[in-house]
């Protein structure tokens, strides 16, 4: 068999998922057969417009915060402890490991600390000039 790489310029979803099954097909033989679990917790004015909220998604019980937008008017306020906490529960009731995320330091890394994630580590110069931060919350201690 004769194998090549070739760069796509604009991949598909369909290339995507070419890659992607092969290596859930792996992963699965490793760790067990797993499905990813969208969550999301919609921010929404008296217009029912969405202003912010939370995306997540469970996958091997642990819970990734990918998306954490909290509307500037009303930053300050405990929306964003609100809507972890709420996470949080959502998780815990999947009988999750732990929540992990990321996000840039001038983002909110200490909002992080604050809800009791510890930093996993941390990429300097992303963006340039910047760090982006890593954390972790485990909710079922180690055994």
């Amino acid at each position: 068999m004769t194998l090549r790489i070739e760069q796509s310029q604009d991949p598909t979803d369909d290339e995507r998922q070419a890659i992607r099954l092969p290596l859930r097909a792996y992963n699965a033989s490793k760790a067990g057969v797993t499905v990813d679990e969208p969550i999301a917790l919609l921010v929404r004015d008296e217009h029912d417009d969405i202003l912010g909220g939370l995306y997540a998604s469970v996958f091997y019980q642990w819970m990734y915060i990918e998306l954490l937008s909290v509307p500037e008017h009303a930053r300050g306020q405990g929306l964003g402890s609100r809507l972890m906490q709420m996470a949080e529960d959502l998780a815990r009731e999947k009988e999750c490991v732990g929540i992990w995320l990321d996000t840039f330091e001038f983002q909110a890394p200490g909002f992080y600390k604050k809800m009791g994630y510890s930093e996993l580590g941390h990429i300097a110069d992303y963006p340039p000039g910047h760090k982006r931060f890593f954390f972790q919350k485990r909710l079922i201690n180690d055994v």
